[in-house]
């Protein structure tokens, strides 16, 4: 059996929103573990095919916001990724034909690209392994695959594919048709059909996927085509030519060519698969107790049965639960029916159309440097947690509306104001007025803690006037 180079390709740049509050868009579910080890997205990366002749390093296409979350968590566990930013959210279809242009001009016209989302769950990685090099055979003679999963249960939250005439490779078949989220009655049918859910990952020639996106959606094939080829280079990152990449329509990949091409395949997937797209997703995956009661963080329960209960911050009790969900991180809390897990998206859509900061945000906020983290807030100040990883270093800085004070709690920081630079040690502090150019740095071997008090009539994040930045953000 001959299998052509792979090129794993993992898209890592969606929002998550369906686990709120714990994920948001400033850090989404693919970047946390709720409860594993490793991250979603390290977990995906760690049960490619191993790497060889056959198996390229991997290719990630993410956005600009999760760039060192990319770099940093692939970094971790040992794997050096390229990654490609997309300078806004256009969906899978400008990724897959990004991704497959950029495999062409790399590895050459002969490979075929396994497109996976970065945020599923696959507990056993051998026999997924299996899959995609069964179906790296069925690409080969020339079909876009996609990796079905044989039903557990009528579910309402998925896709579905109808498999049609079998193929040469066991277990695939050609599409017959794809087929929307169905309601309960529907799904019955399917699953007693022999239906398969679409998992929405991939494998395919790289060259199929551009001819065939070049045919059905033109617009989409010339502008990808043109964010590459005005792609630089910047700190390592492939940075995608911005003003070619906003021409793209958003578009998935399914409504933009599966659903089109008579190229399309479906190979069954006999491992076990969820897209974590909701609280029930996440409690299914755990174990519950003899009550029924799955439970994560500090909770406790009292005459509860059938209740999932996931706290990433307070102590949360419950007396007479049952069948319900309480998700809680630092600043927000959710309590819903656990038959409502998939109406989140149209809380947090209100809570966004509000303009809520919680919608979005975190509490603690992730930057190339390290975190920040509010302590309190109020009309004219604003208290911050601050932690600069070793050898890291701010941008060089001022602020039009604000004043900083900054206390030394844990570590050794350099600190640069006006024109000098000096030490400040633990139990120390420093005071940067309002327009003082000024950054601080980390240049010990254990992490840099310190209290920042902000002052002024204006407090807002985009009060910042870089002059200097290592990562690019002037």
């Amino acid at each position: 059996m001959t299998v052509s180079k792979i090129v794993p390709v993992i898209l890592a740049g969606g929002s998550g929103t369906r686990l709120w509050p714990i994920s948001r868009d400033s850090l989404p579910k693919q970047f946390l573990g709720l409860g594993s080890d490793h991250t979603f997205y390290q977990e995906t990366l760690l049960r490619l095919p191993k790497a060889g002749p056959s198996v390229t390093a991997p290719i990630v296409v993410t956005s600009e916001d999760f760039r060192f979350f990319a770099r940093r968590q692939a970094t971790e566990i040992g794997i050096e990724p390229t990654i490609i930013l997309e300078p806004a959210r256009r969906d899978s279809a400008a990724a897959m034909v990004i991704a497959s242009r950029f495999a062409v001009e790399r590895y050459g016209e002969d490979v075929l690209v396994l497109a996976l989302a970065a945020d599923h769950l696959v507990p056993d990685a051998d026999l997924f392994r299996e899959a995609c090099l069964a179906a790296a055979t069925v690409a080969e003679e020339g079909y876009i695959v996609t990796f079905g999963i044989t039903p557990t249960e009528p579910r309402t939250s998925y896709g579905y594919i109808k498999p049609g005439k079998p193929l040469g490779t066991p277990g695939a078949f050609a599409v017959a048709s794809f087929v929307e989220k169905p309601d309960r009655a529907t799904a019955e049918t399917y699953v007693a059909e022999g239906y398969l859910w679409n998992s929405g990952n991939f494998i395919f020639p790289a060259t199929l996927m551009l001819s065939e996106a070049e045919k059905f959606e033109p617009e989409i094939s010339a502008a990808a085509i043109g964010a590459i080829a005005g792609a630089t280079e910047d700190i390592g990152f492939i940075r995608l030519n911005k003003s070619a990449f906003l021409s793209i329509p958003a578009k998935s990949i399914d409504y933009a060519v599966l659903e089109r091409t008579d190229r399309a395949a479906v190979i069954e997937g006999r491992f076990a698969w969820s897209d974590i797209g909701s609280w029930d997703a996440v409690r299914e995956m755990s174990t519950a107790d003899a009550n029924g009661n799955v439970t994560h963080g500090p909770v406790s329960l009292l005459d509860s049965t059938n209740a999932f209960i996931h706290s990433e911050g307070p102590l949360v009790t419950g007396i007479g639960l049952d069948g319900f969900t309480v998700v809680a991180s630092e600043d927000a809390i959710l309590v819903m029916p656990s038959s409502r897990s998939q109406d989140v998206k149209h809380l947090v859509a209100g809570l966004k159309a509000e303009k809520r900061n919680e919608a979005n945000e975190h509490i603690k906020m992730h930057r190339p440097w390290g975190t920040y983290q509010t302590i309190s807030r109020g009309d004219r100040f604003h208290v911050k947690k601050i932690i600069v990883e070793p050898g890291a270093i701010l941008s060089l800085q001022k602020h039009h509306h604000r004043a900083e004070h900054w206390v030394i709690v844990k570590g050794t920081a350099e600190v640069t104001q006006g024109g000098r630079t000096y030490i400040v040690n633990e139990n120390e502090s420093t005071y940067h007025p309002v327009g003082e150019i000024h950054r601080v740095a980390n240049p010990g071997k254990i992490p840099l803690e310190l209290i920042e008090v902000q002052t002024g009539s204006y407090l807002g994040e985009d009060d910042i006037v870089r002059y200097e930045d290592v990562y690019a953000r002037v």
